[in-house]
């Protein structure tokens, strides 16, 4: 298979990898990366300077702009607002406050990331979270502003407690590191 863009939509950039699909009315500039096997569905835009790795989803109405950079297997559910301005002031430059998703993140349906934040690996955002600070590493968040509410698997599975480790329902230990968790 190759790429598929559906006839609405207007891709500006070649840069797309084999196996993803581009649905209606959906806007991508020039100067954006785009890897395989990803699904962006109706009514997204991407900025210049975006990269996107394999196998990402990216829901309906999702604009990314500049500075944004999503790994792969990640889940952008629809309707979340990145930003990339800390300070807006109309017709003032700006410097762009970079946001980067890690490997494997899920990040809710109608979040908000402020700009200059990163979410960890496998980390998720609950639906409609505030994300005002950094994500660690299979961390999972939610509220306004978005506080930990405790630990996932790669599969989003909530982690238990167990001496010094945590635990899957399927017996994976991780252990906590500054950064998040670390699957052993």
């Amino acid at each position: 298979m190759s790429v598929f863009i559906h006839p609405s939509a207007i891709v500006e950039t070649t840069d797309i990898g084999l196996n993803t699909r581009i649905w209606a009315f959906v806007h991508v500039l020039n100067d954006v990366k785009i890897g395989e096997n990803c699904n962006i569905c109706d009514h997204c835009f991407i900025e210049n300077g975006v990269t996107i790795g394999d196998n990402v989803t990216i829901k309906s109405g999702v604009n990314i702009w500049t500075g944004v950079t999503i790994n792969d297997d990640v889940h952008i559910g629809p309707g979340v607002v990145f930003t990339n301005d800390k300070h807006p002031r109309s017709k003032q430059n700006f410097e762009i406050g970079k946001i980067s998703i890690k490997k494997g993140a899920s990040v809710g349906a109608n979040s908000t990331l402020l700009a200059g934040i990163e979410i960890g690996e496998y980390a998720m955002t609950g639906i409609g979270s505030i994300v005002t600070k950094n994500v660690k590493s299979y961390a999972l968040v939610y509220g306004n502003p978005a506080k930990q509410q405790g630990w996932i698997d790669e599969e989003g599975n909530k982690l238990s407690k167990q001496e010094d480790f945590w635990i899957s329902n399927k017996g994976e230990l991780y252990k906590e590191t500054e950064t998040g968790l670390m699957k052993i």
